[in-house]
């Protein structure tokens, strides 16, 4: 689409979702200022231009891009282009802990094409979706970042439990991956996970985000940083892939952390072990991460140096 049909789509787009004329020659210079002046890709800059026109109007944007008469009905292994409004059907394969105050849930869909990442917005007032449940959502809207697509639900989505039998198994093909291990992020080591029932909420302060303050669970994992040569991919390990490579039990970080009254030593401990060595790692990518089902080292001479590992840490877990 070129900067001046893109013009003609915009002002289409907000006399017949709003009511609202919008000049032609005005959205065509705010275009080209941004297209050919500033150097912004076309798609970002037309939601630059819609943005702008929305706030400048006072025109609600979960209003503006709502579709009254239905989405398209895609697979999530088909989204491949950010801003467009579609109906999925869906499991909801893994809910995270959100990481702001802003989101109400977080976590992986799936259907038979794959899976990604769902954010659900607290100001959006939406019903909780289950693990484990299938779902027509409609009304969501897709978003990109790095490459990685997901999909963001609003005030205006439909939330529908189904029955259909959704087979998520060709979204769980191992991907094998060889590189070093340059850093560790924060929230590795030893945790505490809420032991309330169907409830793997890591705690923060001694509360999970749904239970309040409860006498947690403790857990172990690595939140690794692996560079394969090409690029950096976050690769993570449970407990039991921990153990697997390091040889340390939940038991012995947990007598770890107590004997030293600190649980950071533990993953000072993993640090140690696991920073600046090459590693083939085979599990499934889910979303933004590489989930570590097998590793074996590839060998002691292909390491890297241990200052230079350094360096990476310093930069990744800042």
């Amino acid at each position: 689409m070129s900067a001046q049909s893109a013009s003609g789509s915009i002002v289409d787009q907000f006399e017949n979702n709003a009511g609202v004329e919008i000049e032609v020659d005005d959205v065509q210079a705010r275009m080209h200022t941004l297209i050919d002046e500033y150097q912004v890709p076309e798609q970002e800059a037309r939601r630059s231009v819609v943005n702008s026109l929305l706030d400048e109007h006072d025109i609600d944007q979960d209003a503006f891009y709502a579709s009254d008469d239905g989405n398209e009905l895609v697979q999530v292994g088909d989204i491949d282009e950010p801003e467009q409004w579609v109906d999925i059907e869906v499991v909801v394969d893994q809910l995270w802990e959100p990481n702001s105050d802003s989101m109400s849930q977080v976590g992986l869909v799936a259907d038979e094409s794959g899976r990604t990442k769902f954010i659900s917005w607290e100001k959006s007032d939406l019903p909780e979706l289950e693990e484990g449940q299938a779902y027509r959502l409609t009304n969501v809207v897709t978003d990109e970042y790095e490459g990685q697509f997901s999909v963001k639900l609003n005030r205006t989505t439909g939330i529908e439990a189904i029955d259909s039998e959704i087979d998520t198994n060709a979204a769980n093909e191992d991907v094998v991956s060889e590189g070093a291990f340059v850093a560790l992020r924060p929230g590795s080591g030893l945790i505490k996970r809420c032991p309330e029932e169907d409830c793997t909420r890591v705690l923060q302060d001694g509360e999970c985000s749904a239970h309040g303050a409860v006498d947690g669970e403790f857990d172990l994992r690595m939140k690794a940083v692996f560079d394969d040569g090409q690029g950096i991919e976050s690769v993570i390990f449970d407990a039991e892939a921990t153990e697997a490579l390091t040889g340390m039990t939940v038991d012995e970080a947990t007598d770890m952390a107590m004997d030293a009254l600190d649980q950071s030593v533990v993953v000072d401990e993993l640090r140690e072990q696991v920073l600046g060595r090459y590693y083939e790692v085979t599990g499934p990518v889910v979303g933004d991460y590489h989930l570590a089902n097998e590793v074996s080292e590839i060998g002691p001479d292909d390491a890297l140096e241990a200052d230079a590992a350094h360096v990476f840490a310093e930069h990744f877990e800042a």
